[in-house]
């Protein structure tokens, strides 16, 4: 995993053996389902090669991967993708990317979304590609669509194609009255065509529906409840599902006595090795079958939290450096003890939840021998091979649909409900649909990694940084780099043993990185002297990162804004997946229990070309909002192999009393390639309130979660302010405070 890129460290962190294939729709069955019209190929190569620049475990990554777009004899236009809408709105910002393209109304736009058996093979929804990757090739397809309408009209007419245009779904030719809409130019003809890179493709500052704020698409059948998530499908005789689950993690089964759950009428007991579970009518019947069973377990010896952090470290399986560290350990050393002011410190962060709306769910029928599953995941091709190695199953016998579902967070690339209700649906004979309850969420899906990390810089007096190194046990590699200039630079990622399951979340280990070294560059700040933001800018020449960095200050009013005892300002910043972040954040210390509420956050937001200025605003505020979570009170709590906290009612949230003012500046770069929204937005929130909790106490908290109860008892400390009403910790206190072995000078 050389090169550390995030993409790869996401596919690295699933929990199952993901194995992707090329499935090809049989062209002839396709066209007779869709009943003619223009069909456009694309050929160009559209692989996850693109997406990570490598092969996918051990398979060569496909080369001929196909996007399609069909416009019908009524000009309505059906594109096909295997990305999948979870919340993030992919469905609208698509749809507007392709119409801009093709000249079509928006509402002429149908997106058809994560249905195996009629989609292009994709390999899935994470890591911030959906805008980045599928948006350039829709668009490329809808262009080429467009010149090829053209050039049917031109032929028909005799006219030269330089001549016509494409626009509301119609062309036009140079004399009176001559127009021909796409489906009249379509009807009763089928057209293959291949797409050509040679069509130009309409550049942002010309866009008229990409770049606006189109509403959400069926955004109305989501509030009022008309939209049908996963947990909500209903099939013919379908029956309910509920799973026995094991008394520890890793359990074997050492006997099993279902025979009063047998007895029951209409209640079928599925037994196979270690999976044990029951199906019903109804689920009430399905839980009472469930509570019959009597199973005794073989459990092994358990994890706990205590001295997690430690393990990393003692686990840890050798070091991969990042691709920015072109320095030796020993140049970097050697830098470090020369540097007048030295700092050293340990950050650490807890396993979190995703903690979705809707769990885990599923629905599976199978049809003479074809297995139909419609589940919630980002991954409806990586759920269809665990469907098919788990059933002995070719591709064309697998068929995964994914309705639009209630959120993700990178928690549903794994297909457990799916192939939980697979069985139980083969066993009965019928549908069965099976939803995890928030309890088997919260215990059997994996949690984001937890991590140690340990940091060392070495600066001038002047502020300029002349060492760091960065040093990340088990929770990842995304956006370990450091964004600063720095002379001798060494950032290295450390595998390591986890007790608990552990994979993808939203922005991977990114956030984790970024809170340990914004974090830490405040502490740099303080110890030289300097404003926070003064000496961000100072060490920082990358334009785009200083671009969010002023706009961010600026709404903020930084310059003006003043620490006190009670309430402190912070700021951090970073750029990940092609994002870029910067965050500015004012927290009041409320008596008489002394808690941290965060009051007004100011967040600057680049990505490239906006395509869709309110769904930005949506992510980059839903990321905000999410992080106050990871930044002050989510952990999962866990000892004997039992997670201790696996209800809402114990595992704290971000609620409506938690949310701050929120202002989001949003800088539209038309002159650069869109990027995706979806993860970076989340990183800047913790170091900018830990950041922020330092400027008010005095006291530096390097651990997340910093409020661990929902409150945090911070104690305001003896310190001494600087003229920009920021300050460190003068006093004796154990945190915050810098030790001699911590600052040297």
């Amino acid at each position: 995993m050389s090169g550390l890129d995030p993409l790869a460290a996401e596919l690295a962190q699933h929990t199952v053996n993901d194995k992707p294939y090329w499935f090809r729709v049989d062209r002839r069955d396709f066209l007779k389902l869709f009943g003619g019209g223009l069909l456009v190929c694309l050929t160009d190569h559209y692989a996850l090669a693109q997406e990570s620049g490598r092969t996918f475990g051990s398979h060569e990554l496909p080369t001929d991967i196909a996007a399609w777009l069909a416009i019908a004899p009524d000009s309505q236009v059906t594109v096909f993708t295997g990305k999948v809408e979870v919340g993030q709105n992919i469905r609208t910002s698509l749809a507007q990317q392709v119409a801009e393209e093709l000249r079509v109304p928006f509402d002429s736009i149908t997106m058809l979304m994560g249905d195996t058996d009629l989609v292009p093979w994709d390999a899935g929804t994470f890591g911030s590609r959906t805008t980045p990757t599928m948006g350039p090739q829709l668009r490329k397809m809808a262009a080429s669509a467009r010149q090829l309408l053209i050039d049917i009209a031109a032929k028909r007419w005799s006219v030269d194609p330089a001549s016509l245009t494409a626009d509301d779904a119609k062309v036009t030719g140079p004399h009176p009255g001559q127009s021909l809409s796409y489906g009249e130019l379509t009807r009763g003809e089928t057209l293959v065509q291949a797409v050509s890179d040679a069509v130009p493709l309409t550049p942002a500052s010309a866009w008229k529906i990409a770049g606006t704020a189109v509403p959400k698409v069926n955004g109305r059948d989501f509030v009022i409840g008309k939209h049908k998530y996963p947990s909500d499908i209903v099939r013919p005789g379908m029956m309910f599902g509920k799973v026995l689950r094991p008394q520890g993690f890793n359990a074997t089964l050492v006997s099993l006595d279902a025979t009063k759950a047998e007895k029951m009428p209409g209640v079928t007991v599925v037994h196979d090795g270690d999976f044990i579970a029951v199906a019903a009518a109804d689920l009430s019947t399905a839980e009472r079958a469930l509570s019959a069973l009597r199973a005794t377990w073989n459990v092994p010896a358990q994890p706990s939290n205590q001295g997690l952090f430690a393990s990393f470290k003692q686990s840890a399986k050798g070091a991969e450096d990042d691709d920015g560290a072109k320095q030796s350990p020993g140049s970097v050393s050697q830098a470090m003890a020369a540097a007048p002011i030295q700092l050293h410190q340990q950050y650490t962060v807890q396993y979190i939840a995703h903690a979705p709306l809707e769990p885990r769910a599923a629905v599976a029928e199978w049809t003479n021998d074809k297995l139909t599953v419609w589940t919630g995941t980002q991954r409806p091709f990586g759920v269809r091979d665990e469907l098919m190695a788990a059933f002995h199953l070719p591709p064309e016998k697998v068929r995964v649909i994914q309705p639009d579902m209630g959120s993700g967070y990178g928690g549903k690339h794994t297909g457990e409900a799916a192939v939980e209700a697979a069985r139980l649906a083969k066993a009965t004979g019928k549908p069965v649909k099976l939803v995890w309850t928030r309890e088997e969420e919260f215990t059997w899906a994996y949690f984001r990694p937890a991590g140690l990390i340990e940091i060392s810089s070495g600066a001038n007096r002047d502020g300029t940084l002349v060492a760091w190194e960065h040093h990340n046990y088990n929770s990842g590699p995304a956006a370990i780099t450091t964004p600063y200039n720095v002379a001798h630079p060494l950032s290295q990622f450390h595998p390591a043993d986890s007790p608990l399951r552990q994979g993808s979340y939203r922005a991977l280990a990114a956030t984790a990185n970024n809170f340990a070294r914004e974090s830490h560059m405040d502490e740099v700040a303080h110890a030289v002297g300097m404003d926070p933001l003064e000496f961000r800018m100072k060490n920082l020449t990358d334009a785009r990162l200083r671009a969010v960095l002023q706009a961010a200050a600026d709404k903020f009013n930084w310059s003006q804004m003043k620490s006190t005892r009670q309430r402190g300002i912070g700021i951090a910043c970073g750029n990940d997946k092609g994002g870029y972040v910067a965050t500015c954040v004012e927290v009041e210390i409320v008596p008489p229990a002394n808690t941290i509420k965060i009051r007004r956050v100011v967040q600057a937001w680049e990505s490239g070309a906006i395509v869709n200025p309110d769904g930005l605003r949506n992510q980059v505020s839903g990321a905000i909002v999410q992080g106050i979570g990871g930044a002050l009170f989510e952990q999962i709590q866990f000892a004997n192999g039992r997670i201790l906290n696996p209800h809402f009612a114990q595992y704290r949230v971000p609620r409506f009393s938690d949310a701050p003012q929120i202002e989001v500046v949003l800088l539209d770069r038309k002159d650069l390639p869109s990027a995706g929204a979806g993860e970076s937005g989340i990183i800047g929130l913790a170091p900018a309130v830990g950041n922020a909790i330092f400027a008010a106490t005095g006291k530096r908290l390097r651990n997340m979660p910093m409020a661990p109860l929902g409150t945090a008892a911070v104690e305001s400390s003896s310190k001494s302010r600087n003229d920009h009403g920021s300050s460190y910790d003068s006093g004796a206190t154990e945190i915050g405070r810098m030790s001699s072995t911590e600052r040297k000078i």
